[in-house]
């Protein structure tokens, strides 16, 4: 019996009916939105310009800059962006090469990283979640229907 027919723990289906919805509008808001921007940066497209680091944000497990971008050519600058894949060494006030490829919240650093492995991951996971889910679904509304349809099945003896 599949997964799939079996879906009766209680555990099972908080994941199933909250976790996969979930999991898929995270990837998916959070992935599909910077997917392009990342890959065109890790491709070496975008505007070159300059980050200026204002300050530094920490968390558990990761720091982030915020500063400012300013485009080295036509004037185009952005303020409290976030540096992605930034180099070891910066400091506040220190400025660092990068690109901006139109992410949402900020530029990545011409350095390289793998923020475009992350973004990829995110958008993978949220695209696989919202498969299986309506997977589950339309196998679920199937399963109803043929339970409808089926014959009456009588335990009368035949004459």
């Amino acid at each position: 019996m599949s997964f799939l027919n079996k879906i009766d723990g209680w555990r099972t289906k908080v994941f199933v009916w909250f976790g996969l919805p979930v999991i898929a509008a995270i990837g998916l808001m959070m992935g599909a939105t910077d997917l392009a921007p990342t890959w065109e940066a890790k491709n070496g497209g975008g505007t070159p310009g300059t980050f200026t680091a204002v300050h530094e944000d920490c968390g558990r497990r990761n720091c982030e800059w915020r500063g400012t971008f300013a485009a080295d050519q036509g004037g185009g600058r952005r303020a409290d962006v976030i540096l992605y894949d930034a180099p070891d060494g910066l400091a506040v006030g220190g400025t660092a090469p990068a690109r901006d490829t139109g992410a949402r919240a900020g530029v990545f650093s011409t350095t390289g990283g793998s923020t475009y492995l992350l973004v990829t991951g995110l958008t993978v996971a949220g695209v696989a979640a919202l498969a299986a889910w309506v997977v589950i679904i339309i196998r679920k509304i199937r399963g109803r229907r043929a339970k409808a349809a089926a014959p009456a099945v009588s335990f009368a003896p035949s004459r």
